[in-house]
């Protein structure tokens, strides 16, 4: 069985890069995955004022509007780290908080589907027949937590 999650109010709403499921990362605490994913668009640009902002928005949708702003220029490499990025966010966030760990490693070997209709890239878009990274992403980071767990229950 497929599992899909998109809103943070629906079901496995915690895959949400929206879910107020905050990180500590590079030294800096972030209300979401979203506020630091958006943020990191902008690390070494001419546009990198914008970085304390995004921080600071009161929601993460605001965050994702700051960050999807077409008139800022993005990072150069930000195509070829995207994915990285949004990885590590993602990671942290699982090992940062138990209960949504826990509600991941039950979803055994499910495939996990971002079902967003706007986006094709992190979801499956209005076709069903994205690329599904954040899906890709969540399954990923599942499975190095099921082998950190592992490797943490033959070495205690």
């Amino acid at each position: 069985m497929t599992i899909y999650f998109y809103k943070v109010w629906q079901p496995y709403g915690c895959f949400s890069n929206f879910s107020p499921h905050g990180i500590h990362i590079q030294g800096t605490y972030w209300q979401t995955v979203e506020h630091y994913y958006q943020a990191q668009k902008f690390v070494g640009s001419t546009d990198a004022v914008i970085i304390p902002v995004i921080h600071t928005a009161a929601t993460p949708e605001e965050a994702a509007a700051l960050g999807r702003c077409s008139t800022r220029q993005c990072r150069q490499d930000w195509n070829l780290v995207k994915t990285q990025i949004m990885r590590e966010a993602v990671f942290k966030k699982f090992l940062t908080h138990a209960d949504i760990r826990e509600i991941l490693l039950m979803t055994g070997d499910e495939i996990l589907v971002e079902n967003s209709p706007t986006d094709s890239f992190w979801g499956c878009g209005a076709n069903q027949a994205g690329q599904n990274h954040l899906g890709k992403t969540l399954m990923s980071v599942r499975e190095e937590i099921r082998n950190l767990l592992s490797l943490t229950v033959i070495y205690e």
